[in-house]
């Protein structure tokens, strides 16, 4: 299941268990599948102990749409709007 081991990897990033349970259901719906496997195993992630940190990494996946999608659903759900 894509949307629970993209959640796990945003947990193993160091993000809370809320903050991954949210953005992870938002992203599910917004990117593809290849794009959702890559975010899951961002092995560079694993030490980045916050959100800014992670964004980082995410950044340096060079995939514009993930960097999107996760800087939308973090910022959404980090606030509460979602």
């Amino acid at each position: 299941m894509p949307e629970a081991r993209l959640r796990s990897g945003l947990q193993g990033a160091g993000l809370s268990r809320s903050l991954s349970a949210c953005m992870a259901q938002h992203m599910v719906d917004r990117l593809s599948l290849a794009q959702l496997l890559r975010m899951s195993d961002l092995p560079a992630a694993r030490d980045a102990n916050d959100l800014p940190g992670f964004l980082r990494r995410v950044r340096a996946l060079g995939d514009p749409e993930i960097v999107a999608v996760t800087g939308s659903s973090a910022a959404l759900c980090a606030t509460g709007l979602r």
